[in-house]
């Protein structure tokens, strides 16, 4: 499998067939002078950054809202394929000009912008980033970050080689919560931790489920191709926009790529956490008949619990286990805690175990607490690090303020050095979740031979090295008229 991780060749321009002519300028929806015509760093007489937003509707419509109020910058360009998705967001924004082809819009507009912030479905967030990052844009982009392996490891070299300043849309890592975390374990309140568990009730989307057969028309405000992307062309499928799309493979990464970049990010922060070294899963099973299980290997299952090893880091004394669970699995509930105490914040949480005992925080890191929680009384540990302020809501002003700064300037909490080694552990486990043999015709036992086994990781190939079979999934190819990122 030709990979290509690192090609040392001539940047390329945007990622498109035929892509428009270079150099043709619209006019600036603002009459801000853009920050490049000063050179990278300086900032522009407005003081504030101009951005351009791909995917304004759902999760992107409040990322721009957020821009916005951050009172550091205006977003200039917003860009929706779905007409319907954007309509809020072009009416709180007037004066910012409209696309429906992010391709369009970077090739005739780069000039007149800073940076690009993607709120689109997981299988195009790369391509966007990507391409942005090769003109020298800054970018913010929804969790998680790529749809592959391959993808999220480019990316992360692309931030370094065009020194642009990145954050991921994980907004938890901006909480007080981890960082109090990081405090109590640097104090040695529990001890080392050996074993992490974090587990949601999500997904909260169809999952587990065959594609649909019936022929439904496309809305006219959606323009279906372009949604695709670098997805296989297939035909439109009612109740896929702009929701549900998170429980097939082609478009989505289930219940470990949405809620995995919240729950895990404290693991990571707090014990340093970089590349697995193997995985092993098992998955809730579909049966359609008496003894007959559902294959569906578009979509993702309805449930999973999958352990991750983790090598030893400057901050434990030996491998982590991690846990994930999803689909409202859970894992056994801690001595320490009360019968009547509720475990994590009900339906999502992170636990840690150390040798001296055990700490446990919510969904985005909140409420961190020691277990008994009457280790909590009085508890008094000094602040050693920097708060961010307005913590998850100051996210996309954090990035803001790197941006304006410039590269390497300011501290962020999710930069792409660190979100990239985060989405790739996430991915991988979805190695083990979603291996399955292409070659079995006949249903079973080993259809899904990634789900019987221990993958195991060789990292800088990035490769399973004992089942070939997943290895399809660490990089998956673009169809036609679109190309893979490539340096």
């Amino acid at each position: 499998m030709d990979q290509d991780f690192n090609k040392n060749k001539e940047p390329e321009s945007v990622v498109r067939r035929d892509f428009l002519k270079k150099g043709v300028l619209a006019t600036a929806a603002f009459m801000i002078i853009p920050r490049h015509v000063m050179g990278r760093g300086f900032v522009a007489p407005s003081d504030r950054l101009l951005i351009a937003s791909i995917g304004v509707g759902g999760k992107g419509r409040s990322d721009v809202a957020s821009f916005e109020k951050s009172g550091l910058a205006n977003v200039a360009f917003l860009c929706d394929v779905d007409t319907r998705r954007a309509a809020d967001s072009v009416k709180a924004l007037p004066k910012a000009k409209f696309y429906k082809d992010w391709r369009e819009m970077l090739d005739k507009e780069h000039k007149n912008f800073d940076a690009v912030s993607v709120s689109t479905p997981d299988h195009n967030h790369a391509i966007q980033a990507f391409s942005a990052m090769q003109l020298g844009k800054h970018v913010y982009v929804q969790k998680p970050m790529a749809h592959d392996i391959y993808e999220a490891h480019m990316m992360t070299q692309a931030a370094a080689r065009y020194k642009v300043v990145t954050q991921m849309g994980n907004q938890g890592s901006s909480n007080d919560g981890t960082r109090i975390l990081k405090e109590w374990y640097d104090a040695d309140l529990i001890g080392d931790v050996h074993t992490v568990y974090a587990w949601t009730d999500r997904p909260v989307w169809p999952q587990g489920i065959p594609w649909s057969t019936a022929k439904t028309e496309i809305p006219k405000e959606l323009d279906w191709d372009l949604w695709l992307g670098t997805a296989p062309n297939k035909n439109y499928v009612d109740k896929l926009v702009p929701f549900n799309w998170r429980g097939w493979w082609d478009y989505g990464t289930g219940a470990l790529g949405d809620m995995g970049c919240h729950l895990m990010e404290a693991p990571f922060s707090v014990l340093n956490l970089k590349y697995a070294k193997d995985v092993q899963c098992s998955v809730g099973s579909v049966y359609v008949d008496e003894f007959k299980r559902g294959y569906f290997p578009e979509s993702c299952p309805p449930s999973s619990h999958v352990v991750l090893t983790f090598p030893k880091t400057d901050k434990t004394k030996g491998d982590i286990k991690m846990h994930w669970m999803d689909g409202g699995i859970q894992p056994e509930r801690p001595e320490e805690l009360g019968a009547n105490e509720i475990f994590g914040d009900g339906g999502n949480g992170t636990l840690f175990i150390g040798t001296k005992g055990k700490m446990i925080c919510d969904t985005y890191s909140e409420n961190p607490r020691l277990l008994p929680l009457s280790r909590n009384e009085n508890l008094k540990i000094a602040e050693k690090y920097p708060r961010v302020k307005d913590g998850a809501s100051g996210h996309q002003k954090q990035w803001i303020e790197g941006c304006i700064a410039g590269y390497g300037k300011k501290e962020l909490s999710s930069p792409f050095e660190i979100a990239g080694p985060l989405t790739e552990a996430l991915l991988m486990a979805n190695l083990a979740v979603r291996g399955y043999d292409l070659h079995k015709e006949v249903l079973g036992e080993d259809v899904f031979p990634g789900r019987s086994v221990k993958l195991l990781w060789d990292n800088d190939a990035k490769k399973v090295t004992n089942i070939d079979d997943v290895n399809q999934f660490v990089k998956r190819n673009y169809r036609e008229g679109w190309k893979n990122l490539s340096f």
